[in-house]
């Protein structure tokens, strides 16, 4: 079973953003007049954090079914990697990433009660996700396997070759490719010795890269047993996870020209959430139930959900937003105040006898 998590930014009008985020974009000072500098950050993206739990076969692989330093030629069979299945998400733009991380937990073992499965966790190595996650599985008493995802760790050796290498140059390819078959062999102390090499003999104007790898490497480093989760036929690359945040964040909230405040944004998520896990009907069902019993007060109805993730959204914002009375109180109130409708008799015809 394999948990990842991520983070995307969405974009907030200025009334709604966190209080950390406004006083960041009050003391921020424009560098140009019409557009963003290099590197320079808004302030206006609040980070909604996600999360991916889903199932996957082991399958067993090898450092070169992953990656070659040269073209493929056929001869040797390339193994597939684990496929995702039974994949559930969810995220948040309000709730902190601790609440989102337990509610992911709570799937897991809602799949796994008995923690007999290995559950894996996919990160792209920011350290307070770590920390929540290894807090989280402490709590639980599970244990968990963290493993960097491999396309983060690739775009770190991506800049360190540009280092060494012209934008045209081949041989950039293939250095990434070489330090890439090092990391999967399990030679993470060979590929950071290189690089802080290089580093020292590249010129000084060209050596910010090749430090930024080696650092995040060090950091990460008891994160990249990539060897042994190839060997244990784990997933190594966080595809899910980034799929996940295209789709419900990117398709949606991230349209062109959209600036969202906290509730609509929080509705949106997950609204698109419960349509991706199928759950749509189910919600609804129970979002009608809830709306009959708020208007006509009496015993509980007897549907019983037990999905979580249904519960959470009746208690929260989507519950309010999908409601349109509750959205207008006015016409609520006019309503219930209007007096019903009798519909009015038509005259019975006298029938009258033969005899008149």
């Amino acid at each position: 079973m394999v948990i990842s998590p991520d983070g995307k930014g969405v974009v907030m009008r200025p009334g709604a953003l966190r209080s950390a985020t406004r006083k960041a974009a009050a003391v921020h000072r424009a560098v140009f007049r019409t557009r963003l500098a290099s590197g320079e950050k808004p302030h206006r993206k609040p980070m909604a954090t996600l999360v991916v739990v889903h199932d996957a076969v082991p399958a067993p692989r090898r450092p070169h079914d992953v990656i070659s330093l040269g073209e493929r030629t056929g001869q040797r069979r390339v193994r597939a990697g684990p496929t995702a299945t039974g994949k559930w998400i969810y995220g948040s733009v309000i709730e902190p990433a601790s609440v989102v991380i337990g509610t992911a937990f709570d799937q897991a073992q809602a799949r796994d009660p008995g923690h007999a499965r290995t559950w894996v966790v996919l990160v792209d190595g920011d350290p307070h996700q770590i920390h929540l996650l290894q807090a989280e599985a402490a709590r639980r008493g599970v244990p968990i396997h963290i493993v960097c995802d491999l396309i983060h760790v690739l775009e770190y050796c991506r800049r360190a070759a540009r280092c060494l290498h012209t934008t045209d140059d081949p041989g950039a390819e293939h250095r990434v490719a070489a330090w890439a078959l090092g990391l999967l062999a399990g030679n993470t102390d060979q590929v950071i010795t290189d690089m802080n090499t290089q580093a020292v003999t590249a010129p000084t104007d060209r050596r910010g890269g090749l430090k930024a790898a080696a650092r995040y490497l060090s950091g990460h480093r008891e994160f990249l047993h990539y060897d042994h989760a190839l060997e244990q036929g784990w997933p190594i690359a966080a595809g899910a996870v980034e799929g996940t945040a295209r789709h419900l964040v990117g398709d949606r909230l991230e349209i062109t020209g959209a600036r969202w405040g906290l509730t609509g944004a929080e509705a949106i998520l997950k609204l698109r959430a419960v349509i991706s896990n199928g759950d749509l009907d189910a919600y609804w069902t129970f979002h009608i139930d809830r709306e009959q019993h708020r208007l006509s007060p009496g015993p509980p109805p007897g549907r019983i959900h037990t999905h979580s993730l249904i519960a959470l959204l009746a208690e929260g914002e989507l519950h309010h937003f999908v409601s349109g009375a509750e959205q207008n109180p006015k016409r609520r109130h006019r309503q219930a105040r209007k007096p019903p409708c009798h519909s009015r008799t038509r005259r019975q015809p006298i029938m009258r006898s033969s005899r008149e």
